[in-house]
């Protein structure tokens, strides 16, 4: 009786206390749930985003998915993208606008079979190489133009562009001599399938000038005119970046959170740890801030197209610091 008199008067307390509700935030993510996006599944496991009076949900992505397309449709209220196909869709009338830049560092490379003769980036003339196209492409297209390397046909000194899909199989079959990897996923697809690392040239966009950043936070520009909005976002970066440094101190869990939110069962223990390893090595170092000296390297690679740059002129209002200066307070 005492227990039943007590719960009937907590329930009528509740119902004459204002309601309360956490703030709603939607996450798109670029690819599949895996340890690339860690340390929004950390926050939301350890309680990062309650702590912040946060709702948030992660949509994971996929080869049919497109965080711009999904913004732009009004089914996220941030998405993580790749810099270059953020800035290519703002010339081309989205207007997206980068909060935050977890990943400092970027994680992709071409993977050559070493047999074929390749053994600098002029050798890539004349060769097959997989691309992978979506937005990922203009790393890509850009390194070529400034190596002076055509990208239109089997012409002499020209490249032939394979689009890649979102595997190593042209590599392993030999369609390709080349193909487009990340240093934390792709890459050990290609030495878990038997290869030697010893049968293999690599080419980090890092080492060759080209890097473009990868994996930033984006939102629609209007949205930014609300201070509800922008306090809403600089909670939602404060705690993903509380997720993402815990994940660098501690991968094996953060990769075992990871594996708990995979739905599709496709992950596996040994190489969502080993991806978490290199993963934090490209966050390591950001705070969350955009580095306005990246984001100028950025720019130029893009805009060093030739007769075909990526965007054409430099963009204006494309990244803002007032969220992770709020953050980071």
């Amino acid at each position: 009786m005492k227990t039943t008199l007590f719960t009937a008067a907590a329930a009528s307390l509740a119902l004459m206390s204002p309601a309360y509700a956490a703030d709603d935030v939607t996450l798109q993510l670029k690819w599949v749930t895996q340890a690339q996006f860690a340390g929004y599944y950390v926050a939301l496991e350890n309680g990062f985003y309650e702590e912040e009076d946060l709702n948030v949900t992660i949509l994971p992505g996929g080869p049919d998915v497109a965080p711009t397309q999904v913004i732009a449709g009004g089914g996220a209220d941030v998405v993580i993208d790749w810099m270059p196909a953020a800035l290519a869709a703002r010339e081309n009338g989205l207007p997206l606008v980068n909060i935050a830049q977890p990943f400092k560092s970027s994680g992709m490379m071409l993977t050559c079979w070493g047999d074929v003769g390749i053994d600098k980036p002029e050798s890539l003339a004349d060769r097959t190489l997989g691309v992978w196209f979506f937005g990922n492409e203009y790393p890509f297209l850009s390194w070529m133009s400034s190596l002076g390397i055509e990208t239109h046909g089997k012409a002499e000194g020209s490249v032939e562009v394979l689009k890649q899909g979102f595997n190593v199989d042209p590599l392993l079959q030999r369609q390709a001599d080349c193909i487009s990897t990340m240093t934390y996923n792709e890459y050990w697809q290609v030495l878990d399938s038997g290869v030697s690392a010893d049968e293999l040239v690599t080419f980090k966009y890092e080492d060759q000038g080209v890097a473009t950043l990868e994996d930033g936070l984006y939102v629609l520009e209007e949205n930014l005119s609300d201070e509800a909005f922008k306090d809403k976002m600089t909670r939602f970066v404060r705690a993903s970046m509380k997720g993402w440094k815990w994940a660098e101190k501690n991968p094996e869990e953060a990769a075992m959170i990871v594996l708990d939110y995979d739905e599709t069962g496709a992950q596996t223990e040994e190489h969502q740890i080993r991806m978490m390893g290199e993963v934090a090595k490209l966050t390591a170092g950001s705070n969350g801030a955009l580095d306005v000296a990246d984001y100028e390297r950025t720019v130029a690679t893009l805009l060093a197209g030739g007769s075909d740059p990526v965007i054409t002129k430099a963009p204006e209002g494309a990244y803002t610091m007032e969220i992770t200066d709020a953050a980071l307070k």
